[in-house]
């Protein structure tokens, strides 16, 4: 199986095969899992800088942060998978 790629922002890709969720950072279940790895390596900020508007959660037990809506990051999930789908991308 072919790794697809998805731009989270600012030139910043994920691996679409391990995302498990992509959550907003306003819940405090949220808050209390970013702070938990906060300062280790299983947290990867690719905000430069920005807001953090998602946390993306790995299956490999990595927090992503990105500057992108949520939506917006389900929306290139769900269009890598429907030209899938669709059989135009090729391996």
């Amino acid at each position: 199986m072919v790794a697809r790629l998805i731009n989270i922002g600012f030139g910043n890709v994920v691996n679409s095969q391990k995302i498990v969720a992509v959550v907003s950072p306003d819940a405090a279940p949220v808050k209390r899992m970013v702070q938990s790895v906060r300062g280790t390596r299983s947290l990867i900020d690719a905000t430069q800088g920005r807001k953090t508007k998602a946390v993306i959660i790995t299956s490999d037990d990595y927090l992503v942060l990105s500057a992108l809506q949520p939506e917006t990051i389900a929306r290139r999930f769900a269009e890598i998978y429907e030209y899938e789908d669709k059989g135009e991308v090729h391996e």
